[in-house]
């Protein structure tokens, strides 16, 4: 889920940025200690949206820098679990497909992907359904639902598609008029 969150903390400006005006320089200082970074109690964040209030500096004995207590916005993603999450198949292996989503990675473990055996075409690098014959690729755009979370050194997303109305959106596509005609008949039924 993306949010934007209010956060106060004291931010060190190095002397190489004194001479930039003081709200760019430590919204840069901010961007430079937060970005890109995980945080398990606010998730991914992605930008400094806003500096609402700078304080007034300090120089501290033996520190270069001067520290502003400042008042700012970040745009994060946290994942939550059971969150319904679009994407892009980044890759495909013989254990499952890597989907982007958000600002991360997730897994969808082959045993995840659908409710038929699925095999690995190591030569297409894709994944075949049996019975379906469904194929996942890279590139294929999908909707999953978020099973796992782990926000640690190596951050771990466990995602599933064997759930109604989820998987490639091109397969949602394919079965959207089967249950359109499903939905017909049953309604022909009901009027006799």
């Amino acid at each position: 889920m993306y949010q934007i969150v209010m956060v106060e903390d004291r931010i060190s400006v190095p002397p190489t940025k004194l001479s930039l005006d003081v709200e760019k320089a430590v919204k840069e200082s901010i961007e430079e200690r937060f970005e890109g970074k995980i945080d398990n109690d606010i998730g991914v964040v992605l930008a400094v949206t806003d500096v609402e209030g700078v304080g007034e500096g300090r120089v501290l004995p033996g520190d270069p820098s001067v520290h502003y207590p400042v008042k700012f916005k970040l745009l994060t993603w946290m994942p939550k679990e059971h969150e319904i999450v679009e994407g892009e198949v980044v890759d495909i292996t013989e254990f499952g497909a890597f989907v982007r989503c958000g600002a991360l990675d997730g897994l969808v473990h082959v045993s995840q992907i659908m409710d038929d055996y699925v095999s690995y075409d190591e030569k297409n690098s894709q994944l075949v359904g049996k019975q379906t014959r469904k194929i996942l690729k890279e590139g294929d755009a999908v909707r999953a639902r978020i099973i796992s979370i782990s926000l640690k050194e190596q951050s771990k997303l466990g995602l599933t598609m064997r759930q109604p109305l989820l998987g490639a959106l091109r397969w949602l596509e394919v079965e959207k008029p089967k249950e359109e005609k499903k939905k017909e008949k049953k309604e022909k039924k009901g009027k006799k």
